[in-house]
């Protein structure tokens, strides 16, 4: 701990702050396209290096990072304008992403002059989940056109994606909506946040209900096939299979392996959910899940040699049986040191454990040496296993940071809860 003298004070809500304004900095004007939207691809100094490949999910992370810091600072000068820029990010979700013939969005576009060209038309649910992640958070911000759009967004997921008998929701689906067979948690995991993100936004009882029953088909039922972990891969019928994308093992949404930052996205979210559930007792099956999920990432995730948290690991044989666990992915990835420091906050902020604020200050001086652009500002996506910057390519689709500020968010409001006042403002 003798490092963390000379490192700035993580649990303080003025560093977070701080951090966020200069993280927004980064993007803020330089990202808005007047024509529609925001660039999507931009290197470490800010240069956009694409300037017309859309992909939903930086869409629809962008009206969650504008909107978020309008909220958030609404005394700040650019507050209008990113009010404003987060409206710009929704519309061009709603008026270009959007098909108006099948009602599904595009997955990934090209936009020049004013023209749409599909790239992709492949139907998502992780799409969808942000999307209504965007507009939940568009909402909150006060923009209340969105609110609309909510309720369409819920009524096409239950219809196009929802299994009853799972308590799950299907992957994917071809264009003219003809679901193919493969299963995956991501998709839920990210629908368990957006239902959060719209009950927190609407008070849509709905919602809380639909994240319960995410949260607890994947963390218990799911779980109990993984050795008490999260497989990432599922066959149509929701067993496991084992081997899809096993030589794919830093594929961007569908790696192989145990994801470490996975796991503690989950326990982050089981104690939202705990949070917001009416009545949940105090030694919820939430919370336990929440621990044991947490503790399986950093024992067998954090790199005892290099510090940080790696992207993944596997059982070394059959992953059906074998339960000694070895590193399979180690390259370090922002995202993963991000939601692990925020559920390292969440589990101190619940259970008073000062061990994981320990945590919590160990990644955040890990991400604060090696992951965050003290320079040009936000965040370096990726880097190996011994931090070392693989490419110069800071924010390509996908990213816009939305983990990392969505984390500082998540930290700033369980120190208002520890401390009974606004951290935000």
């Amino acid at each position: 701990m003798e490092r963390m003298k000379h490192l700035p004070d993580f649990r303080s809500p003025a560093f977070l702050r701080e951090h966020l304004l200069q993280t927004m900095a980064f993007y803020d004007e330089r990202a808005i396209d007047p024509s529609g939207g925001l660039y999507h691809f931009l290197r470490d100094d800010g240069t956009v290096y694409d300037r017309h490949t859309r992909h939903l999910v930086s869409s629809t992370r962008y009206v969650f990072t504008f909107a978020n810091a309008a909220r958030a600072f609404p005394e700040h000068p650019r507050a209008a304008q990113w009010l404003d820029t987060a409206r710009h990010a929704l519309a061009f979700v709603e008026d270009v992403h959007k098909d108006p013939a099948s009602g599904g969005y595009t997955w990934l576009l090209h936009w020049e002059g004013g023209k749409k060209q599909v790239i992709d038309a492949t139907q998502h649910c992780y799409g969808l989940a942000f999307v209504l992640l965007a507009q939940s958070h568009a909402l909150r911000a006060g923009i209340t056109e969105a609110r609309a759009g909510i309720d369409v967004t819920l009524a096409l997921m239950e219809k196009r994606f929802w299994e009853p008998d799972a308590g799950l929701y299907a992957d994917e689906a071809a264009p003219d909506w003809q679901l193919r067979p493969y299963r995956g948690q991501n998709a839920n995991m990210h629908a368990c946040e957006a239902m959060l993100a719209a009950y927190e936004a609407t008070g849509d009882a709905f919602c809380l209900r639909r994240a319960t029953t995410l949260a607890q088909s994947v963390t218990h039922r799911l779980a109990s096939q993984a050795h008490g972990l999260i497989w990432e891969h599922y066959q149509a019928d929701w067993t496991p299979d084992w081997n899809y994308n096993r030589h794919d093992r830093s594929n961007i949404f569908r790696p192989w392996g145990f994801q470490t930052g996975h796991l503690t996205e989950w326990a982050k979210l089981l104690l939202t959910l705990e949070r917001l559930t009416p009545n949940a007792p105090e030694d919820s099956w939430m919370l336990h899940h929440a621990r044991d999920l947490f503790a399986a990432a950093v024992n067998n995730g954090w790199d005892r040699h290099h510090t940080g948290l790696v992207y993944g690991f596997a059982p070394e044989g059959d992953p059906a049986t074998d339960t000694h666990m070895k590193v399979c992915d180690g390259d370090k990835y922002h995202w993963v040191q991000a939601e692990s420091m925020a559920a390292a906050a969440a589990l101190a902020e619940r259970t008073h454990d000062g061990g994981y604020w320990d945590w919590y200050d160990r990644i955040w001086a890990y991400a604060w040496e090696y992951f965050v652009d003290h320079q040009h500002g936000a965040w370096f996506r990726i880097l190996t296993h011994d931090n070392r910057k693989l490419t110069d390519q800071k924010s390509p689709a996908g990213k816009v940071d939305y983990h990392n500020m969505g984390a500082c968010y998540e930290v700033l409001g369980a120190m208002e809860r520890l401390n009974g006042a606004s951290a935000l403002v």
